[in-house]
């Protein structure tokens, strides 16, 4: 059965907005939660970005069962992977095993604020394979010293782990990055419903295989709104950015540069692409598509911080149901 997460914006949402919404969804029936982690919002109409690891700290102690995650932490740059590593061990204790550390390889928006440049894929790419070495070697306990190319570590141990290692789930988003990440990960993170990523990461060798174990966790934007037209004009003014495809995202450096991209997109080409208004059944049809590429699970983004509350009061409980209805059951 598919499982069914809710989308922590810290992009549209204020800090304390964050944390009610965390309890309010797990209350409302979600099975996780995932939080982005930037430094900026796509568009300054969203408004906010505050820092994902403190919200996530007190959403671990506002919520009892729902799993948590990072969608996700980019530690190449902005953070040296030393200290994601600690941080994610600390949301493992807080959580009582619930958090996941979810890995990519970034974006331009978030990391150009330390100074360092923007390198190219290849080289980004290169930087996360040791990351995550480094990441996996510390969740040991042991004491880490690592001289990479990129990046290195002396005499460094983490003092407070988890029962059991942080699982890590890493952006992948073709066969390159699939065969390269998918032995160095616990689970697949994907933008797009595409079923060659999971075929793919289930045919490397030493992968965990997806469906045994291994997620595969999607991600998808709603506009819930009774009122449709409503829905759409808010899509338009937030969330216009995803029409642009990560390619472009990943390097757009400012929000400005979001907006200029973004000028021409119109407000039906956001419709065409993201659910919006109040009819439940597209939503499903929508979902549908990862499940029928293989996904495990989908986490649900609810689009415009004003309208979160009335979604998970009046249209969370009867979507979740409609979507545990329509999913295959597990093999």
């Amino acid at each position: 059965m598919t499982r069914i997460g809710y989308t922590l914006m810290t992009e549209q949402s204020g800090p304390r907005s964050l944390v009610d919404q965390a309890a309010h969804a797990e209350r409302a029936g979600f099975d996780f939660e995932v939080m982005s982690d930037h430094y900026f919002p796509w568009l300054s109409a969203q408004g906010h970005a505050s820092y994902a690891w403190s919200v996530l700290g007190a959403v671990a102690q506002v919520t009892e069962h729902v799993d948590l995650m990072t969608y996700v932490t980019c530690p190449i740059l902005r953070y040296h992977p030393a200290v994601v590593a600690q941080k994610a061990a600390t949301l493992g204790v807080l959580s009582e095993g619930r958090f996941t550390l979810g890995l990519g390889a970034g974006e331009n928006l978030n990391e150009h604020v330390v100074g360092l440049g923007w390198p190219s894929i290849d080289a980004r790419q290169d930087m996360l394979g040791e990351a995550i070495e480094i990441i996996r070697a510390l969740f040991e306990g042991e004491l880490v010293t690592y001289d990479g190319e990129h990046y290195r570590v002396d005499s460094a141990r983490l003092w407070d782990l988890p029962d059991r290692p942080v699982p890590l789930a890493t952006a992948v988003s073709g066969e390159k990055s699939v065969r390269r990440f998918a032995p160095l990960s616990d689970h697949l993170v994907g933008v797009q419903p595409e079923p060659d990523l999971v075929a793919t990461w289930n045919g490397v060798d030493g992968a965990p295989r997806i469906g045994d174990g291994a997620r595969a966790i999607g991600q998808l934007p709603i506009c819930w709104d009774p009122d449709r037209d409503a829905a759409v004009a808010r899509a338009h003014d937030q969330f216009r950015w995803f029409a642009g495809g990560w390619a472009v995202n990943s390097d757009l450096p400012t929000t400005a540069g979001f907006a200029g991209a973004t000028q021409f997109v119109r407000p039906e080409d956001v419709a065409d692409n993201i659910p919006c208004g109040p009819d439940l059944d597209a939503v499903v049809k929508a979902v549908s598509a990862f499940w029928e590429a293989g996904f495990t699970d989908v986490a649900l983004v609810q689009v415009g911080d004003e309208m979160t509350g009335r979604f998970l009061d009046e249209a969370a409980g009867p979507l979740l149901a409609a979507l545990r209805d329509a999913a295959p059951s597990a093999p």
